[in-house]
């Protein structure tokens, strides 16, 4: 179930109750008539079923509540009652396989914002890779991967195009570039002092390094990886289980792509700079196609589920 709070003007109580009652999936319906002081009207609030929860906040939209009220939604964890019960099974199509755009959408617009915290953690995540690098670690590898936050702009981006927000898409865009370019400058400043103070080397640099050479060779396997990860990323996002976030993190070499191409710069061997730049761009377009198109597949499944289910019901 998710649980909405609605902040109601006087002038759109009658439209929101008709919303509500028309609503399939919603209950626990509460009114406070005049609770709200700023913005003031009543304090309302219900819980709805998952997959009526994106038609709910639409409904509200479309009668202007957010420009003169206000929407809340959150997801609860636990909810025991009849009431509850009857409204998941009034509700068409299955919670786990719907797609509440509206929190996703609110997700990963917060994500996709270019800020001092998410350059600090890219930059962070960036010089950990480049450290695995130098010394052929693959466990600061796979730490540089969980660190890295470069999947909520990714996710952001796909979101963006499948509602086709350009805005959103574009700033998403800017925030995933800009960030690997600032933390991959801050990388390189990074590897030239770690070198002056004799913890890197152009020697060690120069080694074998079986454990992290797959980096800057890219290869069709690396289109394959990145695919699925962008595919799970999504599922992961829309069926809120943020766990499987860690397996997609760790499953694709962008943070340690750009580690590797920071330190190569850093030494001035172009040839693995250029293909961890390669080995960067593959994971990162790859994550986004794969990502786009599966919210599209879910949008296009949601919708002919609800259809089917709604024209049984005969509504």
């Amino acid at each position: 179930m998710m649980h909405i709070r609605l902040i109601v003007p006087s002038s759109l109580e009658s439209e929101v109750r008709a919303v509500l009652d028309e609503a399939l999936g919603v209950t626990h319906l509460v009114v406070v008539p005049g609770a709200a002081l700023r913005p003031a009207g009543a304090l309302v609030e219900c819980d709805v079923a998952r997959e009526s929860a994106d038609e709910l906040v639409a409904a509200l939209r479309r009668i202007g509540l957010p420009h003169h009220g206000a929407i809340t939604m959150t997801t609860d964890e636990f909810t025991a009652s009849d009431a509850a019960d009857r409204a998941l099974a009034e509700a068409p199509g299955e919670g786990a396989d719907a797609v509440v755009w509206e929190a996703v959408s609110g997700i990963t617009q917060e994500e996709s914002v270019f800020s001092a915290v998410y350059v600090a953690f890219l930059s962070v995540a960036t010089m950990l890779a480049a450290c695995g690098v130098m010394l052929d670690n693959a466990i600061l590898i796979v730490g540089a991967m969980v660190v890295g936050p470069e999947f909520g702009p990714l996710a952001g981006l796909c979101v963006a195009l499948v509602r086709r927000q350009p805005r959103q898409a574009w700033r998403s865009l800017v925030t995933l570039v800009m960030g690997f370019v600032v933390a991959m400058l801050l990388t390189v400043l990074f590897s030239a002092v770690m070198d002056q103070l004799g913890l890197f080397s152009d020697t060690r640099f120069d080694a074998p390094r079986p454990a992290t050479s797959f980096i800057y060779q890219p290869d069709s396997m690396s289109v394959v990886v990145a695919m699925l990860a962008g595919i799970a990323g999504v599922l992961s996002l829309t069926s809120a289980k943020s766990a499987t976030l860690i397996g997609v993190a760790i499953s694709v070499t962008t943070v340690p792509a750009a580690g590797y191409a920071a330190l190569a710069v850093t030494y001035q061997d172009y040839a693995q700079a250029w293909g961890s730049f390669v080995q960067l761009g593959v994971n990162l377009a790859g994550i986004a196609v794969a990502g786009t198109l599966t919210l599209l597949v879910q949008r296009l499944l949601w919708s002919r589920v609800r259809r089917r289910e709604l024209k049984a019901m005969g509504v």
